[in-house]
């Protein structure tokens, strides 16, 4: 009863005097009506149509057809400018947005909405930068973040308020939302003073006051964040369990939190996590067996892509899919992660710890073809060089190498994937890759 009355109440406040909305729906419901009269002269539909002949041969004025089609055409131009002064007033037009720009992002948003189901997976700057390139060809957009974060400001948050690391969550929800948005830069803003405060940004805050407020639900504190910044998908994090990452290294020691494991500097033969079972979020799974493509990385290897493989039956799920699935190597090894690493041996570390699964857990892996001649060197400071294709091996596995041009133009030497690029590459290969189930052509299967 009291949803009833709730509903009504949402209704009648369409009617509510001053409310310019209504005034609209009203020039709506007149173009209609005209269009309709219009449509009786016409096409002398019954019974109107008899009324409006008996009235014509009393008269003796116009023929009905030029009247039906004036009024149609009347009718129409009114319904159109009401509909598009509903949508204008809705959307509180004002200065900075002029009607034409409202109306194109309607256009863009209900094109977007029928575009592809797409799951990237991954953590840290990389996940977020495929985002903002993929948030430009379809709303349909999943991301499924990594929680093993425990350093910085997500990690001081997740120690003293028990909460998952809202840090790469905070990065994926802002990368979906609108960049030019000043809520947006908000939720992003890092304070820089004050006790207790700096170092923290301010969407860590509010995702952990959500949390609070949501009873712990960390889910509901990151949608009802979602609903804030008005994003183009659902951020979900891997796992609600408090996950650590766990890493035994060649010398045989254990390194355990992932900001102390690249920073041992020992090379990684294992990586597991404590509790060693961590149980899938809520629609993770569902939304991986609903996608039509699946994206993990970029990103570091053993920190933000492997720790959602480990979680259970993750990896099982992207194996079943039947979504086209590619992995975007890194450009540049990593320092304490892959030094030394070629593209086969970092998939062959993701197949390592890909749990129950057999070598089959994506189609094709992305590189990155062009490495700019005068490379940082900062780079070289650190013992980071790009990533060594060694295509025999690659081929070996069975995996198609996508090779594309995936950085910005710097002219710095700095290498950083740009987000239109990678998502273009990965869309161009997602077009022209024919879907594949139980060895046959999806044509083929459904026959």
């Amino acid at each position: 009863m009291l949803k009833r009355i709730k509903d009504i109440k949402n209704d009648v406040i369409w009617l509510v005097p001053g409310l310019r909305v209504k005034r609209w729906f009203g020039l709506i419901i007149l173009g209609a009506v005209l269009a309709a009269i219009g449509a009786t002269f016409l096409f002398r539909l019954e019974p109107l149509y008899f009324f409006v002949a008996t009235a014509k041969e009393l008269v003796h004025i116009i023929p009905p057809e030029p009247i039906g089609v004036l009024l149609i055409i009347g009718g129409a131009v009114l319904f159109l400018q009401g509909w598009q002064r509903t949508n204008y007033s809705m959307l509180s037009a004002d200065e900075k947005r002029t009607q034409r720009e409202i109306g194109e992002t309607l256009y863009r948003r209900m094109k977007l909405n029928h575009g592809p189901k797409i799951v990237a997976i991954g953590g840290g700057t990389g996940l977020s930068t495929i985002l903002r390139g993929i948030k430009k060809l379809t709303n349909n957009v999943t991301a499924i973040v990594t929680v093993g974060d425990d350093g910085g400001s997500s990690g001081r948050l997740r120690e003293e308020m028990g909460i998952l690391p809202p840090g790469d969550i905070r990065n994926c929800i802002a990368a979906l939302a609108d960049d030019d948005d000043i809520v947006t830069k908000l939720f992003q803003y890092r304070f820089k003073a004050g006790e207790g405060l700096e170092g923290h940004s301010f969407g860590n805050l509010f995702i952990t006051a959500l949390s609070a407020i949501c009873g712990g639900d960390m889910i509901s504190a990151i949608k009802e964040s979602s609903r804030v910044l008005l994003i183009r998908g659902l951020v979900l994090p891997s796992t609600t369990d408090d996950m650590r990452l766990v890493a035994r290294m060649e010398d045989g020691s254990i390194v355990k939190g992932e900001s102390h494991i690249s920073e041992a500097g020992k090379k990684i033969i294992e990586l597991s996590s404590e509790p060693e079972v961590c149980l899938p979020a809520e629609d993770v799974l569902e939304a991986i067996k609903e996608a039509d493509l699946i994206i993990l990385g970029p990103g570091s290897l053993y920190t933000s892509i492997i720790p959602n493989l480990l979680v259970k039956d993750l990896a099982v799920e992207i194996e079943k899919s039947r979504a086209k699935k590619i992995y975007i190597c890194n450009i540049m090894t990593q320092p304490g992660e892959t030094d030394n690493y070629s593209v086969s041996d970092h998939i062959k570390a993701i197949f390592a710890h890909s749990r129950g699964v057999s070598d089959n857990l994506f189609d094709a892996v992305m590189v990155n073809n062009f490495i700019p001649r005068n490379l940082s060197q900062r780079y070289e400071e650190a013992d980071s060089l790009p990533v060594e294709l060694d295509t025999g091996e690659v081929k070996k596995m069975g995996i198609e190498i996508v090779p594309a041009k995936l950085v910005h133009d710097d002219k710095n030497g700095l290498v950083r994937h740009s987000p239109a690029r990678l998502a273009k590459a990965v869309y161009r290969w997602y077009k022209n890759k024919p879907m594949v189930q139980n060895e046959k052509p999806l044509a083929e299967s459904v026959k």
